[in-house]
């Protein structure tokens, strides 16, 4: 019995569910961003994904996985965008229900998405608390099976088919940098990247202003997100014991970067990759170009999962 909640026979069944079902995304690199990096660096583009982020990968695990029986009463969770999204998106094509809980100052481009795959949506105050009292109530009222966006172990293993779809097209790398909100990417990532390459270096990506993660890992237990304050509105949740469990073990370190930091690494890959990402799935590269980083000895080359391309373009930070 493994001490996490997923292990890599799970990631692996996932990208067997998840084949034929989602993409299989491309691997890019950019000789200006090596250059400002001193890093070769290999983006896994989960901005190609379906529903335009990686979050596609734990809904349809986690729905495709349940029984006709837990299904029947369709699906819930709560989310600011791209896991609603990939909960919705699942629910549809497995014609069950899906309520979703979103906070009213989720971007509009997301919540739009969520209505077009038919999910029944309930806006509730931006706080955690109200978050998790909306979805306490609906899925009392509807009986739905909740997916958990980061904590759920069918969550974990999907987002961590991204790593494995990486280390397989790349080969050996030094380093995988991945943004943490939940922690449900980079738990999945550490487990599949562990596993595939045993000396792998690990590092999280977090916004000063929502950095549980990285207070957490200092003080050597699971604190909570406090009044989070940043442009990156996929990262503001807090970690679940889960996620929590497995970062603490294989993670070298948490890399802070402040919000300016996220927007000039999201410019760079707009200009220079010519590919659209949102401030979250900028963290990465925004540690990757911070002196922290840099410092770092016998790193040459590091992958980045670019998480997510769903950008309000009628509110640009730039």
């Amino acid at each position: 019995m493994s001490k996490y909640a997923a292990t890599m026979n799970d990631v692996i069944a996932a990208s067997k569910r998840i084949e034929g079902h989602g993409h299989r995304t491309p691997v890019l690199t950019n000789n200006t961003i090596n250059k400002l990096s001193g890093k070769k660096i290999f983006f896994k583009c989960e901005n190609f994904q379906k529903i335009g982020a990686f979050k596609f990968r734990g809904g349809w695990n986690a729905i495709s996985s349940l029984s006709n029986e837990n299904a029947r009463r369709g699906v819930c969770t709560h989310s600011s965008g791209n896991h609603a999204q990939a909960v919705a998106y699942a629910a549809m094509k497995r014609k069950i229900p899906a309520y979703i809980v979103m906070p009213k100052n989720a971007p509009k481009v997301k919540i739009q998405a969520v209505e077009g795959y038919g999910a029944k949506i309930t806006l509730c105050e931006p706080t955690l608390k109200a978050r998790r009292e909306t979805l306490d109530k609906i899925a009392k009222e509807t009986g739905a099976y909740v997916v958990h966006p980061f904590n759920e172990p069918k969550v974990i293993a999907g987002q961590g088919t991204a790593a494995l779809e990486l280390i397989e097209e790349v080969g050996n790398l030094d380093a995988i940098c991945a943004p943490i909100g939940g922690g449900g990417l980079m738990s999945g990532t550490c487990i599949a990247a562990k596993n595939l390459l045993p000396d792998i270096r690990l590092f999280g990506a977090e916004p000063k202003g929502a950095d549980d993660a990285y207070r957490s890992l200092k003080e050597g237990k699971l604190l909570p997100q406090e009044n989070p304050n940043t442009i990156c509105d996929g990262l503001l949740t807090s970690m679940g014991e889960n996620t929590w469990n497995i970062l603490k073990d294989h993670l070298e370190g948490i890399i802070t970067v402040d919000d300016d930091e996220v927007i000039t690494a999201m410019k760079l890959v707009w200009e220079r990759m010519k590919i659209i990402i949102e401030p979250s799935c900028a963290t990465p590269l925004a540690a990757i170009l911070t002196p922290e980083f840099k410092q770092l000895d016998n790193i040459e080359t590091v992958g980045i999962i670019l998480t997510g391309g769903n950008v309000d373009l009628s509110n640009l930070p730039f």
